[in-house]
C-alpha cells in the first residue's frame, strides 16, 4: 500500500479570517494597559507569530511612534495571559472560514489525504477554533505553537507533525499565508501554497512559494497534480 498523501494547514489568516477576533482580543488588552487600540490592518500584519510576539511588536511600534517607554518582557507575559483569557472565552466571535475552505477539506478526505494544521497559536486554543468553527474534524493532528519545543519558522514544527501521522516529507504539501509558514516549509524541503493576502508585512512577490493561489477554490486541481505523480 503506497503512503498517503499529506496535506499540512497554517490556520490563522489560511483556514479562517480570524483577524478580527484577535483584534478584539489585543485591544482589550491593550486598553487595559494604556495603549492605543490597532486597526484590523495592524493586526494582519502582526498576526503569526504567537499571542506574545504579537503584542510584543505592537507595543514597540507604538513605541517607536509615540516615544513611550517600551514594557518590560514581565509585563508583556503578564498582557499575553489576559490576552488568552480574554481570546478564549472570545474566539469566534466574529471569525470565519476562509472562502473554499469546506469544500477544499471534504475533497481531500474523499481522495484519502491525511491533513493537519501547523499553528503558532497555543494547541488548546487552535482546536477550541477548529471545533467552534466546525472543522476540527477533518484534521488527523493539531500541532500548536506549544505542542512541541519549537515552532515555525522552524521546519521541526512540519517535520514532526508528519512524524506523528505517519506521513512521508516527499508526499506533503504545506498551505499558509506568511513568510513564517514558507520558511518552515522551504527549510523542511516541501512544496508550499501561498495564500495570497495573508497575514504578513510582504507582499507574495517577497515570500517563497510554489504556488500562489487567492483562496481555496479550485485548489483541489494543483493537488491533484500531485497526487497524480
Amino acid at each position: 500500500m503506497s503512503q498517503k498523501f499529506t496535506i499540512l494547514f497554517d490556520l490563522d489568516g489560511t483556514l479562517v479570517d480570524s483577524a478580527p477576533d484577535l483584534m478584539l482580543a489585543h485591544n482589550h488588552v491593550m486598553k487595559k494597559y494604556g495603549y492605543a487600540e490597532r486597526k484590523l490592518s495592524d493586526i494582519k500584519k502582526l498576526a503569526g507569530r504567537g499571542a506574545q510576539l504579537m503584542l510584543a511588536r505592537s507595543i514597540h511600534e507604538l513605541a517607536e511612534l509615540s516615544g513611550k517607554t517600551k514594557k518590560t518582557d514581565d509585563i508583556v507575559k503578564e498582557m499575553t495571559r489576559d490576552f488568552i483569557d480574554y481570546y478564549s472565552k472570545n474566539i469566534v466571535k466574529e471569525s470565519t472560514l476562509k472562502t473554499g475552505v469546506l469544500n477544499f477539506l471534504s475533497w481531500c478526505k474523499n481522495n484519502s489525504i491525511s491533513m493537519a494544521v501547523c499553528t503558532n497559536k497555543q494547541e488548546h486554543l487552535s482546536i477550541d477554533l477548529l471545533k467552534k468553527i466546525k472543522i476540527y474534524d477533518f484534521f488527523d493532528y493539531v500541532a500548536g505553537g506549544n505542542s512541541f519545543n519549537h515552532n515555525k519558522p522552524d521546519p521541526r514544527h512540519l517535520t514532526d507533525t508528519i512524524e506523528v501521522i505517519n506521513g512521508e516529507i516527499k508526499k506533503t504539501i504545506m498551505i499558509g499565508d506568511s513568510e513564517t509558514d514558507s520558511s518552515s516549509a522551504k527549510a523542511a524541503n516541501i512544496p508550499f501554497i501561498l495564500i495570497d493576502d495573508g497575514y504578513t508585512e510582504k507582499t507574495a512577490q517577497q515570500i517563497y512559494h510554489n504556488h500562489l493561489v487567492k483562496n481555496f477554490i479550485g485548489l483541489d486541481k494543483i493537488i491533484q497534480k500531485y497526487l497524480d505523480d
